[in-house]
């Protein structure tokens, strides 16, 4: 927004604070590069428009906010003569996308000193040589040096998924392995069981009987219950007795797996009635390869289940062969993150889900909004285990005002008060030197506020830390989702 026009005068400006060391000759040549704009109040620029000018406030109240979501943030509100604000990086020209980072208004009549943006940049350039030279080595130095941590903090955390992963995927592939050559040894006994049977004088009757005693075993064990460890251990004595009863050797050792199986003494007694009591021994070890091999075939779908799981959840995670900019459901993403994490997280921590199934799908990156999953339960699971490694993580969403809540509440030590609003700051950790760059935050602040545009807040008490994400439900008019598969 343009301002009236008003005369320059050198001696007013010189007596701004970031002007006051300057010569005549210097701020005579402000004057006649900038000039004096009375504003009324309302906007004076707004933020992502193209930085045009740098604004010296000479007197009045100026506002900056930032945009959050579709909320105007006021970050800082002042009165002081000689706050400035506008283009303050026009000494770096072309080399930086030249836009206004925040938005500025005034709240009264106000006049500013105004000077655009080419003209600051050849001030500072002809009078400040050195300071420009320094300023932008400390500009790109600090780009370069964030760049650097954050593809060192990536990696941290691609090392740490990679371990958790490996050994998540480790468990059922070894129990698979082990179920596999288990497996193999009981088929070989049954074959040699069905050797022997074929060779015995059972009747057609006898064996027509016994393959259909198997076949009802075999269902029975896809429907096995689930038995308390007093109810199992009541079965198996009451199974032992009945074997050991009926002149079936190590009644002890079979017991066990046919408790896992479901069976009890009624179906025994169903077995015994249904052949004849010189093949009833053997028709129970029969009976007993069935059952293991039906247990180990369970376990080997049980393991390849777990592996298909994780495999899908590190696709998931990873967003692979999917669109960067998709509609997608945030409790595929949240469980697909805690998976790939459940290694950190561990038995000591208990993790609680509290999902709004009800809430849609949102325009989002979900590659990136994994990435924050990631570091807001990677720093939940450190507090937590600074206080010795037990407690818990809840994972809330739901609906607050027309936006999406992602809560991750822990119960750690809390974020002391004196360095709560510091947190987001680049390079700022209160980890251990070694244990934490500082920038896990602040990439998950700029991945949910500047690309999402939605807001990342914590509320913290010692036992009670909630960090916040609220997400928008629609997309920008600039930006058009996919559909998620």
């Amino acid at each position: 927004m343009s301002g009236q026009a008003l005369p320059c005068s050198p001696q007013e400006i010189g007596s701004l604070f970031l002007f006051e060391k300057l010569s005549a000759e210097q701020l005579g040549q402000l004057c006649s590069a900038g000039r004096v704009e009375g504003f009324e109040p309302g906007p004076v620029y707004t933020e992502g428009d193209p930085a045009t000018c740098f604004y010296v406030m000479i007197e009045g109240t100026v506002v900056l906010s930032r945009r959050v979501g579709g909320d105007d943030v006021e970050v800082t509100r002042t009165s002081q003569r000689g706050a400035y604000a506008g283009a303050m990086q026009a000494y770096l020209g072309d080399r930086v996308r030249q836009v206004y980072h925040n938005s500025m208004r005034v709240t009264e009549p106000s006049r500013f000193f105004v000077l655009p943006a080419e003209k600051f940049a050849a001030f500072m350039e002809e009078n400040f040589p050195m300071a420009v030279h320094l300023l932008e080595g400390l500009f790109w130095g600090s780009k370069n040096t964030q760049r650097a941590v954050g593809q060192r903090e990536r990696l941290l955390a691609l090392g740490s998924l990679s371990a958790g992963l490996t050994h998540e995927l480790n468990n059922p592939a070894a129990a698979a392995v082990r179920a596999t050559a288990t497996l193999r040894e009981r088929v070989g006994k049954m074959r040699h069981k069905l050797a022997v049977i074929s060779q015995s004088s059972y009747t057609p009757e006898d064996m027509a009987n016994l393959i259909d005693i198997q076949e009802r075993t075999a269902e029975r064990v896809a429907k096995a219950p689930v038995l308390s460890p007093l109810e199992a251990s009541d079965r198996e004595d009451a199974l032992a007795d009945w074997l050991d009863d009926h002149g079936i050797q190590e009644g002890w050792r079979i017991a066990p797996t046919f408790v896992q199986a479901g069976l009890d003494v009624d179906w025994l007694e169903q077995v015994a009635a249904a052949v004849n009591e010189e093949i009833l021994p053997n028709a129970i070890g029969w009976l007993n390869y069935t059952v293991e091999t039906e247990l180990l075939m369970d376990e080997i779908n049980d393991s390849t289940t777990r592996i298909s799981h994780l495999v899908d959840a590190a696709k998931q995670y990873s967003q692979l062969d999917r669109a960067p900019y998709q509609v997608a459901d945030v409790h595929e993403l949240l469980d697909s993150t805690l998976l790939m994490l459940s290694g950190k997280t561990g038995e000591r921590i208990k993790v609680v889900k509290e999902y709004d199934r009800t809430l849609p799908k949102i325009p989002a990156y979900p590659a990136e909004l994994n990435q924050v999953w990631t570091n807001l339960i990677d720093n939940a699971v450190s507090a937590i285990n600074s206080t010795g490694g037990d407690g818990t993580l809840t994972v809330r969403t739901a609906l607050e005002n027309d936006r999406l809540l992602v809560e991750f509440k822990d119960t750690g030590p809390g974020v002391p008060r004196e360095i709560r609003d510091r947190i987001f700051d680049p390079f700022f950790t209160t980890k251990p030197v070694g244990e934490g760059t500082g920038l896990g935050l602040d990439i998950s602040w700029r991945i949910v506020v500047n690309k999402h545009h939605g807001t990342l807040q914590v509320e913290s008490e010692p036992g009670d830390t909630r960090f916040q994400v609220l997400l928008p439900l629609t997309a920008t008019a600039d930006e058009t989702p996919e559909e998620s598969a």
